[in-house]
């Protein structure tokens, strides 16, 4: 009796790994040992960078704050300390955005901090 291989599973299992390398250059998006690694270290750095992603924009947005609050006369950590004692519910992405897009509500926020 012939071996039994589950020559579908396989050629499906190579060809979603295939699929995922298209794009890449050479031997990279051809070749499935190669294409397996490529694909492999990419999902590694997608999740990684699915982190960083986070402190960065969070460190972007406290520049942003710090920016904006120390046109009015403040430091970030003086404005975000004396928000927090208000009982003041806005995260940094929305501060962030009101310091860069809308100084005129970024400087009522302060003053009711003030």
């Amino acid at each position: 009796m012939p071996r039994s291989v589950n020559a579908v599973a396989s050629r499906r299992r190579r060809k979603k790994v295939l699929n995922l390398a298209k794009g890449y250059w050479g031997s990279r998006s051809k070749v499935f040992t190669v294409a397996k690694n490529t694909v492999e270290k990419g999902l590694q750095y997608a999740y990684r960078d699915r982190k960083n992603k986070k402190r960065e924009f969070r460190a972007l947005w406290i520049q942003r704050i710090n920016a904006g609050a120390r046109q009015h006369g403040l430091s970030y950590s003086a404005l975000m300390g004396k928000l927090t004692a208000n009982g003041n519910q806005l995260n940094r992405k929305v501060l962030a955005d009101l310091a860069m897009n809308h100084p005129d509500a970024f400087k009522a926020v302060i003053d009711t901090v003030k």
